[in-house]
């Protein structure tokens, strides 16, 4: 009897000792120094004044929103939607190739600096979207289109313990940081390879027949390139880079170099 009892006290210490271990395996590490794993700055100044402010309202939202450990973030279900009752108001936003007015113009921007930090941070990324023509404030390859409830950006956090999302809205700049608590981790570099590009066809839009002709306008729209291009996130080691990760496969298409003019040649 005293045998039994012994080894059920050993039996009791050794199950202890191995749900400690498990606890502190999966306990976040709150004695680490919080420290930024990606972080990135888009430029707003060439932005219209609806565009800033749909990026601040948006960033607002973003600002201090937690991704726990091994779970999914959504930047639609998190942002919510971009519409009149929320307070965004009707600015530029990429259709199908084209600028059109509508609600939550300039919340892409926030959407593709955020990607941009997820991808310097070394987050997997579960959803991502091109636009159908590059914009200006980010490199080709660079960009992710949301559109609320169809298009959607959706990172996963890896990590053992949550990361933080902290954005900064300037009026010429806004910048996303991702922030955690986390031991020293890989560097990453993003590079873009243009696999080729297309230029802006010259096209002339002349007064309709009937109508008074009116002077030479100059440029109505003034065209954009097309472009073909491939992501990649390199890992950066002490002699250089020792890993790289195809991330997106991207083409984009042109925009017409469009004139109002008389009737007669460009």
């Amino acid at each position: 009897m005293g045998a039994m009892k012994v080894w059920a006290g050993a039996a009791a210490t050794i199950l202890c000792a191995a749900l400690i271990s498990l606890f502190a395996a999966t306990t976040p590490r709150n004695d680490l120094p919080e420290r930024t794993i990606g972080a990135y700055t888009t430029d707003l100044q060439a932005r219209s004044p609806a565009q800033r402010h749909n990026a601040r309202l948006a960033g607002n939202r973003l600002h201090g929103s937690v991704i726990a450990p091994g779970r999914e973030f959504s930047f639609n279900h998190t942002v919510s939607a971009w519409n009149f009752a929320s307070g965004y108001r009707k600015a530029p936003v990429s259709y199908e190739g084209r600028l059109v007015g509508a609600f939550g113009g300039g919340v892409c921007q926030v959407s593709t600096t955020l990607y941009n930090a997820a991808l310097i941070a070394g987050m997997p990324i579960r959803e991502r979207h091109r636009h159908a023509v590059a914009p200006s404030y980010v490199p080709p390859g660079r960009d992710a289109a949301v559109a609320y409830d169809t298009l959607d950006l959706r990172l996963l956090n890896t990590l053992p313990t949550p990361i933080r999302i902290e954005v900064e809205v300037r009026s010429a700049s806004l910048t996303v940081l991702l922030r955690a608590r986390t031991a020293a981790r890989p560097k990453y570099s993003i590079v873009t390879r243009v696999l080729s590009t297309t230029e802006p066809t010259a096209v002339l839009v002349r007064e309709p027949q009937g109508q008074r002709a009116r002077p030479y306008s100059g440029v109505h729209s003034p065209g954009q390139t097309g472009w073909r291009v491939v992501t990649y996130r390199c890992t950066e080691g002490k002699d250089g880079v020792v890993g790289r990760e195809r991330i997106s496969d991207d083409s984009y298409r042109s925009l017409d170099n469009v004139r109002l003019g008389p009737t007669g040649g460009l």
